[in-house]
């Protein structure tokens, strides 16, 4: 867990995503301790999970209406 870097953050976030694609380690969401039952999303809660990735996107969204989005994909 970090905390909030503001202009850093979606550069930190876009290193997170190659090292995911690269170690194939999905880091978790922190803190995730109910389970909504109606809501069937894949969550990586609390501890890490092995997993083949080959492609991660992130979103950046700043104040003031910046935004920028990367789809990072390993190559092959």
């Amino acid at each position: 867990m970090i905390g909030h870097l503001l202009g850093a953050a979606g550069g930190v976030e876009a290193i997170a995503c190659l090292l995911t694609i690269r170690d194939g380690m999905i880091h978790p969401s922190i803190n995730y301790e109910t389970p909504d039952p109606d809501c069937q999303v894949n969550i990586v809660a609390n501890t890490a999970r092995e997993a083949r990735v080959r492609t991660a996107m992130s979103n950046s969204l700043g104040f003031g209406g910046h935004n920028a989005s990367l789809v990072l994909r390993k190559y092959e």
